[in-house]
């Protein structure tokens, strides 16, 4: 079979032979449709990411969806740093899938997946998410932002506030369901609008996410009320330099999630949904097609497009 195979962290994955996969017991092997190009499997390629086992030759992605033995069409996830999803061929574990609904793109699916669960197991499994909770989104003109204002207010968010720097993105989150759209970079507007929000979903981080949060615990209405701060993502930085007078004068708590902070059956006991709000377009993400073939192009364009998952196709 030909995979997508990366031979030195730091190089992009070149299409070429590689030997089928060798299912381990209770996996079967599933003849892949199509697999997203995350940040997440980009982190994966390069090496960096927190559960990387620095091994090569390696074959990246992290989920996808593929047509099972049995025939039908399922997303799937994969536990293995090495043995990914972009390849023609990939073992699986039944169990870390669900079978798409008739009629469902297996490309919108692909895409759609990996963002909208950062948020989706955020609020529903890191934290008790309040009735009609005020809800703010920091890094929400990238996909998964822009999935986790449409997740927030499908779990029942009373109002969700996006933030982030791309101002043409931004304008257009309205529409998904933002009730308003403020800039990362005005801190003070910041600080004022989300003041009483009882959760941020921060894919930021960074100097950024500390100045933001600075602004809001100084300008909370009941500096004792509970502000759920998840950290998912870290675009601006892995590291936030935050007062220590900023946890102790106020209900600010934060908490991380992903990998590890969650346990893999927890994952896999929310994809069903996950899969369904996805197929039936409440919860939207746009996708761009790539064949496979030219993972390398994929590579150069970021795995992105204009706000857009590009997806490697089979």
């Amino acid at each position: 079979m030909n995979a997508a195979v990366v031979t030195a962290f730091g190089s992009a994955p070149v299409w070429q032979p590689f030997p089928d996969p060798e299912p381990r017991e209770g996996e079967v092997v599933a003849e892949m449709l199509a697999a997203g190009v995350h940040p997440r499997v980009r982190s994966q390629a390069d090496g960096s990411h927190y559960t990387s086992e620095g091994s090569l030759p390696l074959v990246p992605g992290v989920d996808g969806v593929g047509r099972f033995p049995d025939g039908t069409v399922r997303y799937f996830a994969v536990a293995s740093d090495t043995r990914g999803t972009m390849a023609e061929r990939v073992a699986v574990d039944p169990r870390a899938s669900v079978v798409l609904p008739e009629g469902a793109d297996p490309v919108v699916v692909a895409a759609a997946v990996n963002p909208v669960m950062s948020s989706w197991v955020a609020l529903r499994q890191r934290i008790d998410l309040p009735e009609k909770a005020r809800v703010l989104v920091l890094g929400a003109t990238g996909a998964s932002g822009a999935a986790a204002v449409q997740v927030a207010k499908h779990l029942g968010a009373a109002s969700v506030i996006a933030s982030g720097r791309n101002a043409a993105r931004l304008a257009e989150l309205a529409a998904l369901g933002a009730d308003a759209t403020i800039p990362l970079d005005d801190v003070d507007a910041l600080g004022r609008a989300a003041a009483d929000v009882d959760v941020v979903i921060d894919y930021v981080w960074g100097q950024p996410a500390a100045e933001v949060m600075r602004a809001i615990v100084t300008s909370r209405t009941a500096p004792g009320a509970r502000l759920d701060w998840i950290a998912i993502g870290s675009t601006a930085g892995q590291t936030a330099e935050i007062p220590s007078a900023a946890l102790r004068s106020s209900g600010l708590t934060i908490v991380g999630s992903g990998q590890g902070s969650v346990d893999r059956r927890a994952f896999i006991a929310e994809l069903p949904n996950i899969v369904r709000v996805i197929a039936d377009g409440r919860i939207r993400t746009t996708a761009v097609a790539v064949p496979s073939a030219e993972v390398e192009t994929a590579w150069q364009s970021g795995g992105r497009s204009a706000g857009a998952r590009v997806v490697l196709t089979f």
